[in-house]
């Protein structure tokens, strides 16, 4: 991939650089290909998807329509439930090593010899893992269908809970529950400053501070609002307030700011107060040019091996039966 990144910068004859975007307009149709890009997407990348949104609802749209090719500008465990839910479509990630902390945290064999350990209790797993994780748990939940889904299950029903544990946490204090939490985090929601949100809080006494429930307990108890990105951004949107704090991943502020130019949101501080640290590294990998490179060559491919794609597409269906329509509307891009 390096190599040919290298190659864009002029063509074979020495001439000007392609125009990146119009290329992938063009291989956007000649591919007969929809290209879905997730709320911390950088701001460009999100101005050429076909869908912006939340993962979970982003697969949804992507299988609802006839392209051939789903072009997946997110992380690696999302791609995969793309393929789950479309697997006779052609799904490519701009790049392959755009991770997920909470999938690394949890591999498969030791979240399968976890679960070996417990045979009385449910797993509950958020979708940010592997499909082989999703192919060992019985229902998948997302930051906004996990309340949802776990009142519906007996009062007296053991529960097994990864891979996040602020999220299960959080959780756990929403429902009364006593969930057995996997101790997994997200690398991103964790570098949040309690210390420098208060600052924050006392130079914008009326703003009111919105976090998603990856943070720590104790960012949570500053929030005004706790909930999944979509949450955030409608209520971001809705807010009376001119001026809203947001603490997480903040690429989620250029649809903020497209939707409301006249409001400021400010995105929550990290350990010295103005640290770019919040920003995901993996959702960084994604680069415009290497969305070029993956329509026109289509690779990097995901696969799912047969077995495991049922397998975790049987959890999927379940949290789908549980919740609900309880996902995210997209913000359709330019």
């Amino acid at each position: 991939m390096d190599a040919r990144l290298n190659m864009l910068g002029a063509n074979a004859s020495g001439g000007a650089a392609i125009d990146v975007k119009a290329e992938i307009n063009r291989l956007r149709k000649e591919r007969n290909a929809v290209i879905l890009a997730h709320y911390y997407q950088a701001p460009e990348i999100q101005d050429i998807a076909d869908f912006v949104g939340d993962s979970l609802d982003l697969s949804k749209k992507a299988a609802a329509t006839d392209a051939d090719v789903i072009a997946f500008c997110g992380v690696k465990f999302m791609a995969e439930v793309a393929k789950i839910l479309s697997p006779q479509k052609t799904v490519i990630l701009p790049d392959l090593k755009a991770g997920c902390s909470l999938e690394d945290s949890c591999p498969p064999e030791a979240f399968a010899k976890f679960r070996r350990a417990h045979p009385d209790h449910i797993s509950l797993t958020y979708i940010n893992c592997s499909a082989a994780v999703k192919a060992e748990s019985d229902i998948i939940v997302t930051s906004s269908s996990a309340e949802k889904i776990i009142n519906q299950l007996p009062a007296d029903q053991k529960i097994l809970f990864a891979p996040d544990k602020h999220l299960g946490a959080w959780l756990n204090r929403k429902t009364g529950r006593d969930m057995l939490l996997w101790d997994g985090t997200c690398m991103v929601h964790e570098k949040f400053s309690v210390t420098e949100l208060l600052k924050l809080k006392a130079q914008h006494p009326a703003a009111p501070v919105l976090a998603h429930p990856e943070c720590p307990a104790p960012i949570l108890e500053l929030a005004h609002y706790i909930g999944a990105t979509s949450g955030i951004l409608n209520y971001a949107l809705n807010s009376p307030e001119p001026t809203v704090i947001v603490a997480t991943e903040p690429n989620i502020i250029h649809q903020m700011q497209k939707a409301a130019p006249h409001k400021t949101f400010i995105g929550a501080p990290g350990a010295d107060g103005n640290c770019g640290c919040n920003m995901c590294p993996y959702m960084a990998l994604n680069t415009m040019e290497k969305l070029y490179l993956s329509l026109r060559d289509l690779t990097p491919q995901i696969e799912v091996p047969e077995d495991v794609r049922v397998k975790a597409k049987r959890s999927l269906d379940r949290m789908l039966e549980m919740a609900g329509n309880v996902s995210a509307v997209p913000v359709r891009g330019d």
